[in-house]
């Protein structure tokens, strides 16, 4: 499987259809494989570039192979626990772990927080200076849990695209 590698941004401004179907059509342009193995076609999107210089990036096809399914992955990060298998995509339990780190830090730090993250769950660009507000002690920076958080919800809009998408994920997030 020859990698393509991709460096593009995707706005998270308008409906969650809107948001999704930028994502969808940007993968419907990709050339496709004529087989498996090394005749199967494969892409790196690289579309968040993080304070620390590590990227966000989306994977296809992802470990499912299913349709327009792919994977949230951020370079040189490992999110396992101690003794498990290293991968460097988050898993929901991952980012609810550290989102209640900031919160039991922090709560009034955690609301400002909350409040970016619902404006980026209702399909709206936050900006660096707004990231970079809110500073905590603990787990993640704020700019890779904002930017990652973002994907995994467009994520759920495309691969659960009958049903709840984001929802599933903003469940997740522990209340103010």
């Amino acid at each position: 499987m020859r990698r393509q590698e991709i460096t593009t941004w995707f706005s998270n401004e308008g409906s969650r259809n809107e948001v999704r179907m930028r994502v969808v059509n940007r993968f419907a342009t990709e050339p496709p494989g004529t087989g498996n193995g090394d005749r199967a076609s494969a892409f790196t999107y690289y579309v968040e570039q993080l304070i620390d210089g590590k990227r966000v990036y989306l994977q296809r096809p992802a470990n499912l192979h299913n349709g327009f399914d792919f994977l949230v992955c951020v370079e040189n990060t490992n999110y396992a626990k101690p003794g498990e298998r290293r991968r460097n995509f988050p898993k929901h339990e991952d980012i609810y772990e550290d989102l209640m780190l900031k919160k039991n830090e922090n709560g009034d730090m955690y609301t400002m927080l909350y409040d970016l993250l619902e404006r980026v769950f209702e399909c709206h660009d936050v900006t660096e200076e707004e990231i970079a507000s809110i500073n905590f002690t603990v787990g993640l920076p704020i700019d890779h849990i904002v930017k990652v958080v973002k994907w995994l919800f467009i994520e759920q809009d495309v691969r659960y695209w009958n049903y709840s998408g984001r929802g599933m994920t903003w469940g997740i997030v522990p209340p103010r």
